[in-house]
């Protein structure tokens, strides 16, 4: 059984204030690593996978390219990247058992895609400044301790002319896809995935309840925009669920 992360009396607060939150969302992570990618799948009706393929496309990618991908999980937005014909590419990530099963994937494919993973803390990279052309996240900074040092890394380690890709989650703009998602998201759900996984650390009970608390789309735009990045860009998707962002450091 899976050790507890959050319980009622957390989430009835602000997860996002808790002063241990990065170790609880490791422990979080380090026990849905198993059933993460097919819970994805099934509770975004294979919507995740569509997600990371935009921002691959918002990225850009050139074949002289250095790319990090932060937050990277189990390895989905890596690889899909890592297609698109970098020079290199690292996922980084915070949990070992959410980089094992990215390797353990990466091992099973048969067209050559070379990835580095390591772990490592979105606060604080352990990469040169002005380093890397191409900097992703994808449903990782909201479980960040320090998103603004996370961005403000983010700009270090950058070239000039580097882009920022962040996808999350947002608050659907819709009202009819508001109300559907809010349903989903905290009512089936959390006990759909609870039971898929068989997950004791409340994962599936902080997910809803991290978006709500966190930024929304236009305040993460604004985060971006604080950090020193230029003509941040945003896009919602599915009528808000989650939205892109792009940031160039000039």
């Amino acid at each position: 059984m899976s050790e507890q992360a959050w319980d009622q009396k957390d989430l009835e607060r602000n997860p996002h204030a808790a002063e241990d939150k990065p170790s609880r969302v490791r422990r979080m992570f380090e026990a849905i690593a198993p059933a993460y990618d097919l819970n994805n799948r099934l509770h975004s009706f294979w919507r995740d996978q569509t997600w990371r393929k935009k921002a691959v496309r918002l990225a850009e990618i050139e074949p002289e390219d250095d790319v990090l991908d932060v937050a990277c999980g189990t390895g989905d937005l890596t690889e899909a990247l890592a297609k698109a014909g970098p020079k290199s590419i690292v996922g980084l990530d915070y949990t070992p058992g959410m980089l094992e099963i990215a390797k353990e994937k990466l091992g099973k494919r048969r067209d050559g895609l070379e990835i580095s993973y390591v772990e490592g803390d979105a606060t604080r990279l352990e990469c040169d400044d002005e380093s890397k052309d191409v900097i992703t996240i994808a449903f990782g900074i909201r479980n960040v301790g320090e998103p603004d040092r996370a961005f403000a890394e983010f700009f270090r380690v950058l070239r000039p002319k580097g882009r920022l890709v962040v996808l999350e989650f947002s608050e659907p703009t819709f009202a009819p896809a508001r109300w559907g998602s809010r349903i989903w998201t905290h009512h089936i759900m959390p006990r759909t995935a609870t039971l898929i996984s068989g997950d004791s650390s409340g994962a599936y009970r902080y997910l809803p309840r991290s978006v709500d608390t966190f930024l929304d789309a236009q305040s993460l735009a604004d985060a971006i925009t604080r950090a020193g990045f230029t003509g941040v860009q945003t896009k919602s998707l599915d009528f808000g669920i989650c939205a892109l962002h792009l940031g160039i450091k000039a």
